[in-house]
This record gives C-alpha cells, structure tokens and sequence, in this order.
C-alpha cells in the first residue's frame, strides 16, 4: 500500500503500539539523561517531578497522541501542550535541543522507515505548541 498509514488504523497502530511508544520514550529520555549535549534538558526534567516521572508521562501522553489509548487525558483531564508547559520557559533553542534528541530517538527506535518522517512533523509541530517564549 502507497499510503503512510494504512485507511482506518490509527499511526499508533502503525508503529507497533504500546511497546514502539516506550521504546520510543526510554530511548529518548536515555538520550536526555546521557548526552552532553542534552544536558539542559535533562536539569529541566531533574528539576521537576525527574526524569523517570517524566518518561511515564511522556509514554502516555504520546499512546493517545498517535491515537492510540488517551491515558494521559484519562489522568489529567486533558491533553493541551501549552497548559501542560506552562510552567517552563521555552524558547526556540529548547524546543529545537527536544526535537534534536527526539530525531535521534527516532532514528534509534527501529520504527518503520516509512512513517519516521511523518513523525517527526507531528513532533515538530507539537515542539512549536509548547514555545512559549521568544
């Protein structure tokens, strides 16, 4: 099928469920815990609820972002970037540092070529939701 995602399944089905989407989210907090270059992220997540609160969140916000379970609307009541960032300055060079960690987290998950970068633009466009700084 030409398509990138198949008619009537949902990209959280494309990508394998529930286990691609934690791969996807250990891989990349790893990234932000191990890489110097991420080291600004990684004090923002230490600084909050830490990282491992943050790898939990992550992976359910991210089930229901692909259309997959909505655990973290069932949780939180609902799914809004920039009420959820609310609390953290994000500029442009933040939300480029996530996105750089994200592309590499991608590029390692071993998801299916064909839909990485469909990923990427929905990451890309979720990125620029929560700048809420100049």
């Amino acid at each position: 099928m030409n398509e990138v995602v198949q008619k009537g399944r949902s990209l959280y089905h494309e990508l394998g469920g529930e286990e691609a989407i934690r791969r996807l989210v250990e891989i990349f907090y790893d990234i932000v815990e191990q890489d110097e270059d991420a080291a600004e992220l990684h004090l923002l997540h230490r600084r909050g609820h830490g990282v491992a609160h943050s790898r939990e969140e992550q992976f359910n916000y991210l089930c229901g972002f692909f259309g997959g379970p909505s655990y973290y609307v069932q949780k939180h009541g609902h799914s809004r970037l920039k009420e959820i960032h609310e609390h953290v300055a994000i500029g442009p060079e933040l939300r480029d540092l996530w996105l750089k960690c994200m592309r590499q987290a991608v590029d390692k998950a071993d998801l299916p070529e064909r839909l990485q970068d469909l990923i990427m633009r929905h990451f890309s466009f979720a990125a620029e939701t929560t700048r809420n700084r100049d």
